[in-house]
C-alpha cells in the first residue's frame, strides 16, 4: 500500500502489499499484509489494515495509493448504506463491487487504487470480485494482488482448489501471505484474516513472528 509521493519523476502507481481473497465451502476468506510504502520504499507504516468493512458480511482489500483508495472505500460504504436502506435487505456482493467499479471508472484518470471485494449473501453464497485500477470488474474464485502477488501465483495455482474446509482455506491464506511478506521489501508487518460465511464473521490476526517460515530469513 502506498502513501502519496509528489515526487514528479515518479510514474505510475507501486501497489506496494499483498492482498488475497478465497471460496471455500461455505464462506470466503480475505486478508492482506499490514506495510505501507512511500514509493515502494520507504516503509511509512507497519500497522494499516488493508481489509476494509464495506457492510455487514462484504469487505474489500485495497491496494494502490491509500488516500485514493480510503476515499473509495468511505464512498461505497456510504452508497450500500444508502442501499440498504433502500431496498430493506443487505446489499448483494456484486452491488458492493459495482459501486466500487463505477467509482474507480468515473475518476479513472485521478485515482490509483484496485480492489478485492468479498462476501456472503444469501443469493450466491460466497463471492469474490476484482475490481482493477480503472474500474475492469471480474469474479473468481480465488485472486491476489498487489506487489507481492508476483512471489506467490505459483503457490496460489498448485495449492488452492475447491470446496476447502474453513480451517485448510485459512491456513491456505496464511502461507501464501507470509510467503508474499518473505520475499517482498514493501509487504510486512502482520497478516489481518477475515472469514466470512453465512453464520457472521471473524477476524484473524496473526503477528509477524508467528507467521509460518517456508525459508531462511
Amino acid at each position: 500500500m502506498e502513501k502519496h509521493c509528489t515526487d514528479s519523476q515518479v510514474k505510475g502507481v507501486s501497489t506496494g502489499t499483498t492482498i488475497l481473497a478465497a471460496i471455500f465451502d461455505g464462506g470466503v476468506v480475505i486478508g492482506s499484509d499490514s506495510r505501507a510504502s512511500i514509493g515502494g520504499e520507504y516503509v511509512s507504516s507497519k500497522t494499516i489494515n488493508k481489509v476494509i468493512q464495506v457492510h455487514d458480511q462484504i469487505f474489500c482489500c485495497m491496494a494502490g495509493s491509500l488516500a485514493d483508495a480510503q476515499f473509495v472505500t468511505k464512498a461505497a460504504k456510504s452508497h450500500l448504506a444508502f442501499h440498504s436502506v433502500q431496498m430493506e435487505n443487505p446489499p448483494l456482493v456484486i452491488a458492493a463491487a459495482s459501486v466500487l467499479k463505477e467509482l474507480c471508472y468515473k475518476n479513472k484518470e485521478e485515482l490509483q487504487a484496485g480492489f478485492l471485494t468479498a462476501g456472503w449473501d444469501r443469493k450466491k453464497g460466497p463471492q469474490v470480485y476484482v475490481v482493477s485500477l480503472g474500474g475492469m470488474l471480474v469474479s473468481q474464485p480465488v485472486t491476489i494482488g498487489g506487489s507481492g502477488s508476483t512471489y506467490i501465483y505459483g503457490y496460489v495455482d498448485a495449492k488452492y482448489k475447491p470446496n476447502m474446509s474453513r480451517e485448510e482455506c485459512l491456513q491456505f491464506a496464511t502461507n501464501a501471505l507470509a510467503l508474499a511478506m518473505g520475499r517482498d521489501n514493501v509487504s510486512g508487518g502482520v497478516a489481518h484474516l477475515v472469514v466470512i460465511q453465512e453464520t457472521g464473521v471473524e477476524h484473524v490476526v496473526v503477528p509477524g513472528d508467528k507467521l509460518p517460515k517456508f525459508h531462511d530469513e
